[in-house]
């Protein structure tokens, strides 16, 4: 089982990986890094599950991906193989508390729940 300092490592490198455009734009390879019973409650309110979310990574056709820019990122291993990250994503001014939980499994840490709320700049 690796350490504290690799396993909270591995699990933010493997979220920032995640929002990476070529990355978000490529079913294969989120699904590289989804566990088989992710679970998402989107900032939007919807909640996705591994099937749903990659149908709908892909962009259309054409669509320029961008840079999501994160801020304020935090790590705590809750236990041997389970890391919770907090931080702020902006999504071209669309700005959110984002909470992801990362396991670690036979193939790798995977991402097994994740959940977004929308942040009033008002």
């Amino acid at each position: 089982m690796p350490d504290e300092e690799q396993s909270v490592r591995a699990a933010v490198e493997s979220e920032l990986r995640l929002l990476e455009p070529e990355v978000r734009a490529s079913p294969a390879l989120v699904a590289e890094l989804l566990h088989p019973a992710f679970v998402e409650f989107g900032a939007s309110g919807q909640r996705w599950d591994r099937v749903s979310i990659l149908g709908a990574v892909a962009p259309p056709a054409g669509s320029p991906m961008h840079r999501i820019v994160t801020s304020d990122m935090q790590a705590t291993l809750l236990a041997p193989g389970a890391v919770h990250l907090t931080y702020v994503s902006d999504n071209r001014g669309r700005r959110a508390r984002r909470s992801s939980l990362w396991r670690l499994t036979a193939v790798g840490w995977r991402l097994y729940f994740h959940q977004g709320t929308l942040i009033d700049d008002a």
